[in-house]
């Protein structure tokens, strides 16, 4: 599967798009010359630039059902892996709880150094996030209910998804306030294109 690289952020870390609709993306983030992987779909070229960063430590998954190549490349590499962890311990990383039931399980990144803000799900930049209204969408099961209060209190200057590239500078904050903003007024906009983005995925 093909892929490209977004969120160049120099020695600190990037991220990789599967060249597909849903627009998997993953991300490797370095601190003091270690790695952290997060959600990886498991790729030669993206594999190799994530060892001119550091040592791996581990990956982090941060989404119960984004499996991913999560498993595949921890054992490869002989690291941990985090499945929806409480906490990192040791990492630049702090852990926002999003969802913890049965069905859904989800956490986000927060790297306070750097104004990151790593969002598996709730978030995203690809079509089926933002249905033409702005650049970064809720998650359409999240529209009638936006994650305003475990969200709303940053203003990242760094915004990575699981969906899509991410956005960065003034971009990010302003996204992310719209998205959490629009949740319930894109709801209805979101059924009116499902019946197009059924079609695409054919």
């Amino acid at each position: 599967m093909a892929i490209r690289f977004c969120d160049d952020m120099g020695a600190r870390g990037f991220s990789w798009v599967t060249d597909e609709k849903m627009e998997r993306a993953s991300h490797a983030l370095a601190a003091g010359g270690r790695v952290w992987i997060i959600d990886p779909v498991d790729d030669p070229e993206a594999m190799a630039r994530v060892a001119t960063l550091g040592m791996p430590v581990a990956v982090v998954q941060l989404l119960d059902r984004h499996n991913r190549d999560c498993a595949a490349v921890a054992r490869r590499l002989a690291i941990p892996h985090g499945l929806v962890p409480p906490s990192i311990p040791d990492s630049p990383f702090e852990v926002v709880e999003l969802r913890r039931s049965h069905f859904w399980q989800e956490i986000a990144l927060w790297w306070p150094d750097e104004r990151a803000l790593v969002v598996a799900e709730a978030v995203g930049t690809s079509r089926a996030y933002t249905v033409g209204r702005g650049p970064l969408g809720v998650h359409p099961f999240d529209r009638p209910w936006p994650p305003r209060k475990q969200l709303g209190r940053f203003a990242p200057e760094h915004l990575l998804v699981g969906h899509g590239a991410g956005l960065h500078g003034p971009e990010a904050a302003e996204g992310l306030r719209f998205a959490l903003a629009d949740g319930r007024r894109g709801f209805f906009r979101l059924l009116a294109t499902l019946p197009s983005l059924r079609e695409s995925k054919k």
